[in-house]
C-alpha cells in the first residue's frame, strides 16, 4: 500500500526475524529482550494479556466506509480497531504503524502531541507482531493513505517470538506447513488460498441447499471399514472392548439414510486412510458425499460439473482455472464453464495402447498387454483390475482438462450398479482434472443379493492379502433388505477441488495442518 513514510529508516521496536534469528542465537537474544519488557510491564502493574477488547468495526469495514476520503482529510469519526503490528516506523514526534486484522490492513498515525509522552514512548517500544487495540479518529494523509489517528492504544498480546521476515517470508516449505501460524502471518498467498477454500465449501453448501439436500453427520468410528478401497486406521474402544476403524468413506451410512426415506442427503466430513503422503495425498482429508433417491449416475455427472464450476466463480470471480500438468511441464488455462469431456475407461486405454480392451477378455491377454507397457500385475487380479491399472499407467496423466471417465469394470466397483447395456461394466464415473481424480460417482447398487455377493468377493480378496479391500457389512445388507430406491451417489475430494481453484500444486497448501513427521525439538 502507499505510505507517507516509504523512505523512513528500518522499523522501530525490533526488526522481523531473519533466517539467523529464526535458527540461531539471535532468536534467544530477541526473546530475552521481549521477556524483559513483559517483566517490566508486570512490575509496573500493567497486564500485557488483557481479557478482551471491544472493537467497533473490522479493517475491511473501515476501508469500505472511508476508502473514498480525499487526501489530507481529518474526520471526527471515532473508531475502535484491533490487530497485529506489522510495521512500525518513527519520524521525530510521529510514529507510523501498519496494523492487520483478518480482513485487511490500515495505517496508524501516532502523534506525540496527541497521545502524550508516556503513551508515545510505549508505542515506540512495541515489537513487530504485538497485538494492539486502538481508539482514534479516521483520517487520510496528504498522499491519501487511510489511517487511524491514535488517541489511545493498549497492548492486547505481547509477541515474545519475532515474526518471520515480512519480505522474504518462510522459504522452507516444511517450516511453512509445520508452523502454519507463522506462515499465515507473513504469507498473503497462504491467506488467499484458505479464503478460497472457505468460499468453495460455502458454495457447495449453498448449491446443495438450493437443490433440497439435507446436511447430516455420520459416525467417524466404524465397525466395518467400507465404502472405498483403502487401508484404514485401527483403534480400540476400551469400554466396549472392540476394534473400530476411522472411516475411509462416508458412503454406507449416508445410503442407510436414503433407505430411511431422507431422499437427498450430503455430508462434508473428514476421511482417514492409512496410506502414503504425496503432493496429492494426506492421511486425513475432506470429502463431500451426496446421495439422491430416484436418480442415477447421469444426474451425478451434472451436479458434479455444476458444483465445481459454481464454486470457482464464487471463490475467485471466474470459471477459468490454471491446471498444472502432472509431469511438471507447466499449466493450461481451462474454462470450467465449457462442457466437460466424457470417455469410457476402456476407450481411453484403447487410445493409449492402440489395443481394444474389455473386462470380458481372457485375463492372459490383458496380462500380456500390461507386460508390454511395463505395468506390474498381481496374479490375483482379474481382467477388470488389470484394465484399471493400464488406465492409471497409460492414460490417466493425459487427462488435463476436466474429463469424466465412465464405464468402470464390475471387479473394481463393488457398490455400483451394472451398466444396463454391458454386464461387464458399471454405471460409474470418475472426474479427472490435471491427471488427478477429483470425484467418483455412480448409480448405486441396491440389490441386496448382488451386494452380498460383491461383499463376499471383497472379503475373499482381503483374506488373500489385499488390505485395501472391503469386508461383509451385515448391517448395511440388512438396510438394503428394507429397500433402497434407485439412487445416484457422488463423492468429491474437497482438498483437490481447492487445489484446482486456488491454483496450487500440493495438497499441503490447502490443508491448514497437514500430516508431517514429528519435529525434533
Amino acid at each position: 500500500m502507499s505510505s507517507d513514510h516509504d523512505d523512513l529508516p528500518l522499523p522501530a521496536g525490533g526488526d522481523a526475524a531473519t533466517d539467523d534469528t529464526i535458527t540461531g542465537s539471535g532468536l534467544l537474544a530477541e526473546k530475552a529482550k521481549r521477556l524483559q519488557k513483559l517483566d517490566a510491564m508486570r512490575d509496573s502493574g500493567a497486564n500485557p494479556y488483557p481479557y478482551r477488547f471491544d472493537r467497533s468495526l473490522t479493517l475491511h469495514d473501515l476501508r469500505a466506509r472511508f476508502g473514498d476520503l480525499e487526501p489530507g482529510t481529518e474526520t471526527s469519526t471515532e473508531v475502535a480497531v484491533a490487530g497485529r503490528v506489522m510495521l512500525l516506523r518513527e519520524q521525530g514526534k510521529l510514529v507510523f504503524a501498519t496494523m492487520r486484522d483478518r480482513d485487511g490492513e490500515v495505517q496508524l498515525f501516532v502523534s506525540k502531541a496527541v497521545v502524550g509522552d508516556d503513551l508515545f514512548a510505549a508505542i515506540r517500544d512495541l515489537d513487530l507482531g504485538d497485538w494492539v487495540g486502538v481508539h482514534g479518529t479516521v483520517m487520510t494523509t496528504r498522499k491519501g493513505e487511510l489511517s487511524v489517528k491514535v488517541q489511545r492504544l493498549e497492548l492486547l498480546s505481547k509477541a515474545v517470538r519475532p515474526m518471520p521476515d515480512k519480505w522474504h517470508g518462510l522459504t522452507d516449505t516444511d517450516t511453512r506447513f509445520r508452523q502454519r501460524y507463522a506462515d499465515l502471518i507473513v504469507n498473503e498467498e497462504a491467506r488467499r488460498t484458505f479464503r478460497v477454500r472457505h468460499a468453495i465449501i460455502a458454495s457447495f453448501r449453498h448449491t446443495l441447499h438450493e437443490r433440497g439436500y439435507i446436511e447430516v453427520e455420520t459416525p467417524v468410528l466404524h465397525v466395518e471399514a467400507g465404502g472405498a478401497h483403502a487401508r484404514p486406521f485401527i483403534t480400540h474402544h476400551n469400554t466396549l472392548d472392540m476394534q473400530l476403524f476411522l472411516r475411509i468413506a462416508l458412503e454406507l451410512h449416508l445410503k442407510r439414510l436414503i433407505v430411511g426415506g431422507m431422499e437427498r442427503v450430503f455430508e462434508i466430513g473428514r476421511i482417514f486412510r492409512n496410506e502414503g503422503i504425496s503432493t496429492r495425498h494426506n492421511p486425513e482429508f475432506t470429502m463431500m458425499e451426496l446421495y439422491q433417491a430416484f436418480a442415477d449416475y447421469s444426474e451425478m455427472i451434472e451436479i458434479t460439473e455444476t458444483l465445481i464450476t459454481r464454486a470457482a466463480v464464487d471463490a475467485t470471480g471466474s470459471s477459468v482455472v490454471q491446471i498444472f500438468h502432472p509431469d511438471g511441464s507447466g499449466q493450461t488455462a481451462v474454462d470450467l464453464a465449457q462442457p466437460w469431456r466424457r470417455a469410457r475407461m476402456i476407450d481411453l486405454v484403447h487410445e493409449a495402447t492402440g489395443v481394444a480392451v474389455h473386462p470380458s477378455q481372457p485375463v492372459e491377454e490383458l496380462r500380456a498387454l500390461a507386460a508390454q507397457h511395463g505395468v506390474p500385475v498381481n496374479p490375483r487380479w482379474g481382467s477388470g483390475k488389470i484394465i484399471e491399472e493400464l488406465f492409471e499407467n497409460t492414460a490417466e496423466h493425459t487427462l488435463i482438462a476436466p474429463t469424466f471417465v465412465t464405464g468402470h469394470p464390475v471387479e473394481i466397483s463393488p457398490l455400483a450398479r451394472v451398466d444396463r447395456h454391458d454386464p461387464f461394466l458399471t454405471e460409474r464415473f470418475e472426474l479427472f482434472v490435471g491427471g488427478r481424480e477429483l470425484a467418483n460417482g455412480y448409480s448405486e447398487l441396491n440389490d441386496p443379493v448382488e451386494q452380498r455377493a460383491r461383499f463376499e468377493d471383497e472379503q475373499a480378496a482381503k483374506d488373500a492379502g489385499d488390505a485395501e479391500r472391503g469386508s461383509v457389512d451385515e448391517d448395511y445388507l440388512r438396510a438394503l433388505e428394507f429397500g433402497l430406491p434407485p439412487t445416484g451417489g457422488l463423492g468429491i475430494g474437497m482438498d483437490r477441488v481447492a487445489m484446482l481453484i486456488a491454483g496450487v500444486n500440493s495438497i499441503k497448501e490447502v490443508i491448514l495442518f497437514p500430516t508431517l513427521r514429528p519435529e525434533a525439538f
